[in-house]
């Protein structure tokens, strides 16, 4: 996706985000992150959108921490850990804002650590606060009963960045490779997943497969994150569904 498309998505599953963290209120508990409350959840992702932003913004050379006194030199009004609870919310909006403004200003060349490839660092910061973000408006919106819906083209972009980058960081303990397709049945998408216990690589395609996933795009982003229950489609080997579910770990660098 082109990056201006991902930064508008940052904003706007940002304030999808809040909407749902006041509906639901903080101390509503998070299934989809076990021993979290909304607060934790709207704790974590200010945390990060702070992470990244830093990143940029001192064009980054090696992995920093960011702790408030670092960040206080950018931000001082943000470096604030934590709120009081009837600010909490707001202040996630402005550390949201504040990402999408350097990821805005940032010059097309920027050079700054990346942990994922990408066409340039500007871009991979942009797809990875992306989905972050609407990953996490998932979890907010189940903690206030409601269900989240992504645009088929962006549901697409955050499949393809979990099967194609993900999940080759990490193997499935399976006693021999295994493979998987995910079709999208409305953006005729599809990508071949072979899991092993050494490694699992992807390619973008369909073929043969011990199992199916089948199903929306929406439906099938939230499926392969290991959110809620989405109504998708499984055709095969049905252990191998509960193999990734129960073995999928999000590994950060």
């Amino acid at each position: 996706m082109e990056i201006s498309r991902l930064i508008t998505a940052i904003a706007h599953e940002g304030k999808l985000f809040a909407e749902a963290a006041n509906g639901a209120g903080l101390d509503a508990d998070v299934s989809c992150c076990p021993d979290w409350d909304v607060r934790e959840l709207v704790r974590h992702l200010s945390s990060v959108h702070l992470w990244a932003a830093a990143h940029v913004a001192n064009r980054a050379t090696e992995w920093r921490d960011h702790g408030p006194t670092e960040l206080a030199e950018y931000w001082p009004d943000l470096a604030v850990f934590w709120p009081d609870d009837d600010e909490l919310v707001d202040w996630y909006l402005e550390t949201n804002a504040n990402l999408v403004r350097e990821l805005t200003d940032a010059p097309p060349d920027l050079e700054c650590l990346t942990f994922l490839p990408a066409p340039t660092p500007q871009a991979m910061w942009a797809r990875r606060q992306a989905h972050e973000t609407a990953i996490h408006r998932f979890d907010a919106d189940s903690s206030a009963n409601d269900s989240a819906e992504y645009a088929p083209d962006f549901a697409v972009d955050g499949i393809d960045e979990i099967l194609m980058l993900f999940a080759p960081r990490w193997g499935i303990p399976t006693d021999d490779a295994k493979t998987m397709v995910v079709r999208t049945t409305d953006t005729n998408n599809s990508w071949h997943v072979t899991m092993g216990p050494e490694k699992i690589s992807t390619d973008r395609g369909d073929g043969p497969a011990d199992l199916t996933l089948t199903g929306s795009a929406s439906d099938l982003y939230l499926a392969v994150w290991n959110r809620g229950n989405p109504p998708i489609t499984a055709t095969g080997d049905a252990e191998l569904v509960a193999t990734w579910h129960e073995n999928y770990k999000f590994v950060w660098n």
